[in-house]
């Protein structure tokens, strides 16, 4: 059935297509096609059968396999099948002969292949003298582009010159054109033949001026190969009189000296061979050329890395132990982790150690520890700053195949060592991020990774680098952004900020005698009272770490050293009474004062990357039409707490006494302070849950107590995380009373046993249990429906 259907005849004017990828056909044209589609083929096999031309027509995107009507463009060639060909693998070559233009109307169903009714586009028999004269500037212009083209047949320039019609030089020089195939589509759809030969010669215009600028920077090219050849025969011959003369010798002893290096380095057989096939070709390379010095600086790189193991030092665990004590307050949990980390590297000196990561604010002691192991294992302690890294060159190594390259940060901090089994620091992990020049955490990947480390390879290097004796600690203030694959590597480790009772017996051990000697003052010379330095960590600081602690003590340090210098005291002792004068205000106050008695205000406590923080909940009424008004930059998440908690106070309406008409009539606005600072998490639900009760009911808030905790529609109190950090805020805060989740009370251990002697705590499975524990007990205020709203 289908092979009567491929033989039998079309109607006059109805055609079978072959679409076309990348190729437009011209009339007056031969050119050989490639048909591999189905429908294609079937249109080949009917064109043969039934001795007919087809049509070729291109397609509008190349990649439809079987494009329709708007896929194909609307004008293409009929064409003749003069010679065909099929291969092995069923592939069928055509070559063809344009012979005149069509236009597609309609798609023809019913066929195996594509047919089409098409109209048959005619030109003009005529030849104006604007055509003559295009074409005769056309002809010269194709012979001028065969002239420039190297390898091209006289024939074709023969052809050329005996092609006399105006339409059929411009198609057949089109289709010699090398553009873009968009433009000879335009060519072929151009019916007239003055324009056709004006956008012809433009287009050949500018390939000329194309190629003559190639053929001159070819030109060019050659003759500084030619320079650079009689430069180096030059060289040559004056190495020869250089040896005749004597003078040869000028970097032998370099060449000496990196050859004695290589054989004290105690590199491995196979990089040694290799290095030394490199000192081969310095030997042969004259000592003023630039790669001379680029291969120099490669054998000096490779001689100064710490190839050889260094014995290693017997591990003692009560100096580790008192290091620890000696340049840490507090940390006990972190302090075991890390002896327990000595321990095993004691018993298993080879073993492959665990990778720690110390996680936490700045100025919590996350780099200082890295210095306290390498002193305990007594080993050099190098530090790599990884923040802004955003080139995985950086980590890796920039290739020798340009001026200036140089080894990635890593082989740079064991060159810096000096030894292969350092402490070497990987600082702020969670600052680097990928660009277009690639991705410093997929790097990091394989240095981390104990499988692979020990053949780790550097671009600069070009040979394997054994990592797997150097111990690697790494920091960062939010493992959030740590890419999983790195963070799946690490253990981590998490250090909360300080409280204030560890903030000031730091500032007593540790912070005053820096400050002393960084402002040239002997410890009797300036004292600071107890007093005073919790008044600074209470009224100039709110931090994790101590930093700005030690920033404000540094201060003070400089005022004792004016007045000591201008011979008005010998000794300066400051008192918290001196501090306004020093400090100026306080820079930090309670507001918890401010808003006692206003029902609608609740405090919660959020976790930030630089430690816990309070923030207050704000709740009003106003004349509206019921809606939910939020402000205060909240993220998506805390749009729906707050959501969330509305509908639970409706829905608990009778049981918190409100009556259903307060509802009525009025737009909620729920605002958080400081609208500069975007605020997301649900950890607030509890907190608006109880600003809302608070202001419907009438029933102020008690300003001694924060909550956090996630709320549900079913008045379930959810657990949260960052509880140790919220609990040291609100500590810092004056807070007496903290309200959590009954299940985060796990959470508690890891709270310092002075904050929770010193706080109460009271653990909420339910919204009844949070009004219950927040809200005042007196109701003599609840309003009525006739309340008189804002």
């Amino acid at each position: 059935m289908e092979q009567s259907v491929i033989s039998q005849s079309l109607p006059a004017d109805v055609i079978a297509l072959v679409p076309m990828r990348n190729v437009v056909l011209f009339p007056h044209v031969l050119m050989p096609i490639t048909v591999g589609r189905v429908r294609s083929i079937a249109t080949i096999e009917h064109a043969l059968q039934s001795n007919t031309p087809v049509g070729i027509v291109l397609q509008k995107d190349a990649a439809v396999d079987e494009p329709g009507l708007e896929a194909l463009c609307r004008t293409g060639t009929i064409a003749n099948i003069v010679r065909h060909v099929t291969s092995a693998d069923k592939t069928h070559h055509v070559i063809c002969q344009g012979v005149q233009r069509f236009q597609i109307e309609e798609l023809i169903d019913g066929y195996p292949f594509i047919a089409a009714r098409i109209k048959r586009l005619k030109e003009s028999a005529e030849v104006s003298t604007q055509a003559e004269a295009l074409a005769l500037q056309l002809r010269e212009r194709a012979i001028e582009i065969l002239s420039l083209l190297p390898g091209v047949p006289a024939e074709l320039a023969h052809s050329l010159q005996a092609t006399r019609a105006p339409s059929d030089l411009a198609d057949i020089t089109a289709s010699l054109l090398d553009t873009e195939v968009s433009e000879k589509q335009m060519l072929l759809e151009t019916i007239g033949t003055e324009e056709r030969l004006q956008k012809v010669l433009h287009i050949l215009s500018r390939r000329i001026e194309v190629l003559r600028l190639s053929q001159e920077i070819s030109e060019r090219t050659k003759e500084q190969m030619e320079d650079r050849e009689r430069k180096f025969l030059l060289r040559e011959q004056l190495k020869a009189i250089q040896k005749e003369l004597g003078e040869d010798g000028e970097n032998d002893q370099e060449i000496a000296q990196l050859e004695e290096t290589i054989s004290k380095a105690g590199m491995p057989g196979d990089i040694e061979a290799q290095t030394r096939k490199e000192l081969q070709r310095l030997q042969r390379m004259p000592g003023a050329s630039s790669e001379y010095s680029m291969l120099h600086t490669y054998l000096e790189w490779m001689t100064e890395l710490p190839w050889r193991l260094p014995e290693e030092t017997p591990i003692d665990l009560d100096g580790a132990r008192r290091i620890l004590e000696a340049d840490h307050f507090g940390l006990e949990r972190i302090k075991q982790r890390i002896i327990e980390f000595l321990a095993v590297q004691k018993l298993k000196p080879h073993g492959r150690a665990p990778i720690l990561c110390f996680v936490g604010p700045p100025g919590v002691g996350k780099t200082s520890l890295g210095q306290s192991i390498a002193r305990a294992l007594q080993r050099p302690f190098v530090r790599v700053s990884l923040g802004g890294v955003h080139d995985e060159a950086e980590m890796r190594g920039h290739r020798r195949t340009y001026v200036g390259a140089m080894p990635g940060n890593i082989v740079q901090g064991l060159r810096k060592a000096g030894a292969r089994n350092c402490v070497m620091m990987l600082d702020e992990i969670d600052k680097m991020s990928a660009s277009i020049q690639g991705d410093p955490a997929a790097a990091l990947l394989e240095i981390l990774d104990p499988e692979q480390n020990s053949t780790f390879r550097d671009n600069y290097l070009g040979v394997p680098f054994d990592l797997s004796r150097v111990i690697f600690i790494a920091t960062a203030n939010v493992i959030d952004n740590v890419s999983p694959p790195v963070r799946d590597r690490m253990e981590i480790i998490d250090l909360p900020g300080y409280t204030q009772e560890e903030k000031l017996q730091i500032a007593l051990r540790y912070l005053m005698q820096r400050q002393s000697e960084a402002n040239g003052l002997r410890e009797e010379q300036c004292t600071l009272t107890p007093a005073a330095l919790e008044s600074i960590v209470a009224n100039y600081t709110r931090e994790a770490g101590v930093r700005q602690f030690e920033r404000e003590i540094g201060r003070v340090m400089r005022h004792a050293a004016l007045r000591i210098a201008e011979g008005q005291q010998q000794q300066v002792r400051i008192d918290a009474a001196d501090l306004d004068a020093i400090l100026g205000p306080e820079k930090f106050e309670h507001e918890l004062a401010l808003h006692t008695d206003l029902p609608g205000v609740a405090t919660g406590l959020a976790w930030t990357p630089v430690g816990g923080d309070i923030l207050f909940i704000e709740a009003t009424r106003i004349h509206g039409s019921g809606r939910l008004i939020l402000t205060g930059q909240l993220g998506d998440v805390m749009k729906e707490s707050a959501q969330a908690a509305l509908t639970l106070v409706k829905a608990r309406a009778s049981d918190l006494n409100i009556p259903p008409a307060l509802f009525d009539g009025i737009d909620v606005h729920l605002h958080v302070p400081a609208g500069a600072i975007p605020k997301d998490g649900p950890s607030a639900g509890v907190a608006m849950f109880i600003a809302l009760a608070s202001l419907f009911t009438n029933r102020p808030v008690r300003h001694d107590v924060a909550m956090t905790g996630e709320i549900s529609l079913r008045g379930l109190v959810l657990p949260v995380g960052g509880i140790k950090e919220k609990i040291l805020a609100a500590q810092r805060a004056g807070i007496q009373t903290v309200l959590l989740p009954a299940r985060n009370e796990k959470d508690l251990r890891d709270v310092p046993e002075a904050t929770r002697t010193a706080m109460q705590f009271i653990l909420l499975e339910s919204a009844d249990d949070a009004v219950q524990a927040a809200l005042n007990q007196d109701s003599s205020h609840v309003q009525t429906a006739g309340f008189k709203l804002v």
